[in-house]
């Protein structure tokens, strides 16, 4: 059996108040722009999850809300700023058999890179900017059995490339 993993970075958020606790940061206008385009581009395509697992932060879970996708997400103050090993640690407690996992860098990112055989051939993808997307089929029949280098890339992309942004 296979399953699918989605990796998302947050959308772009906002620095308006320097002084706001960064946990609570909302999205900007260009970051709510591109979780929509994303969301669209997921349904597009047809990389639907059936769990979605969500860092706690603001930010995060705004790009969730406007990617407009089911299920409803479970939020776990253990991916804000979480490390490879953490989000692989979450990932392997999860069921279904596609998770949409919506996170920060730089743990998302050495986390894409950790969980594939080989990198897509896209230049931003090791800078994994705001809002990328990485759709990876893993092998296995239980997500407890997900382990490094596992991961083949189905597709990668940035909201830039849907947004003009």
């Amino acid at each position: 059996m296979t399953r699918r993993l989605i990796l998302i970075r947050h959308a772009k958020s906002s620095w308006a108040d320097p002084g706001q606790d960064d946990h609570e940061r909302p999205l900007n206008r260009r970051g709510q722009r591109s979780a929509v385009a994303i969301g669209h581009w997921l349904r597009e395509k047809g990389f639907l999850p059936d769990r979605i697992l969500c860092s706690s932060a603001a930010r995060t879970r705004e790009t969730c809300a406007l990617l407009a996708l089911d299920p409803e997400p479970v939020i776990l103050p253990a991916l804000y700023h979480a490390s490879p090993e953490t989000l692989l640690a979450e990932l392997q407690a999860a069921g279904g058999g596609a998770v949409a996992v919506i996170g920060h860098n730089p743990g998302i990112g050495t986390f894409a890179e950790m969980i594939l055989s080989a990198p897509p051939p896209h230049g931003r993808f090791f800078d994994y900017p705001t809002g990328a997307t990485l759709v990876a089929d893993l092998p296995v029949d239980a997500w407890s059995e997900v382990t490094p280098g596992a991961g083949r890339v189905v597709d990668f992309i940035t909201p830039r490339e849907l947004t003009g942004d």
